[in-house]
């Protein structure tokens, strides 16, 4: 079954998405339904020229912060590269070089224009929060996400890369971050062979659901 949203500020319950993740279809990108969704295990994700999409796929891509696997040339990189990274600083940019990335596996982006002026309130807001890289005073990397600080969860929405390793650095810094704030887990989503490198496994929707209880 999939449900249609209206002006009302609600979700039909994650258990009720289709077999592929899609639960809804409609309502719209407010910071308040956006905070709903992901405090409920729900994430937008549509293509331009389509309605609104929202999933809660089964199983859940997820990474525990102390299973991050850093890779020998990862770690030489964060040593050799001189990368400097900062927090907040560029979010715009960032979610924009996202936006842009060539993404093999897929046509065109789902950070659409309305995506990225939901997401820059969210910013505003201060549950949306970025991770950039930088080689001199060139931005070459970074990624953002939503913090959940009440769940100790970040969920993770996308990166970029424009030199070898970059995203990876700053994903890095991210997770060193996290646990130094006890964060329990970060939502990758859904799976992809890049993420399962760095340490993200999949785990059941309603495990999932387990996280995003006050802590």
């Amino acid at each position: 079954m999939l449900y249609f949203l209206d002006d009302t500020l609600s979700f039909p319950q994650p258990d009720q998405a289709r077999s592929d993740g899609l639960l809804a279809v409609g309502g719209d990108l407010t910071a308040e339904r956006l905070l709903l969704a992901y405090r409920s295990g729900i994430f937008p994700w549509f293509s331009d020229g389509d309605p609104i999409l929202w999933w809660s796929p089964d199983p859940r891509m997820v990474m525990v912060p102390w299973e991050f696997k850093r890779s020998k040339s990862l770690r030489k990189s964060i040593r050799t590269k001189g990368f400097k990274i900062t927090q907040n600083t560029q979010f715009e940019k960032v979610i924009r070089a996202c936006a842009s990335a060539p993404r093999p596996d897929q046509l065109g982006t789902w950070i659409t224009e309305e995506m990225v002026q939901a997401y820059l309130q969210l910013n505003q807001l201060g549950h949306a929060q970025s991770v950039e890289v930088w080689s001199e005073d060139e931005l070459v990397g970074g990624l953002y996400g939503i913090d959940l600080p009440e769940f100790k969860v970040f969920c993770g929405e996308s990166m970029f890369s424009r030199v070898s390793d970059a995203s990876k650095v700053g994903f890095s810094f991210l997770v060193d971050q996290l646990i130094a704030k006890n964060y329990k887990l970060i939502d990758c989503q859904m799976y992809t062979d890049h993420l399962a490198s760095l340490g993200a496994r999949e785990i059941a929707r309603n495990a999932f659901l387990e996280f995003l209880k006050p802590v």
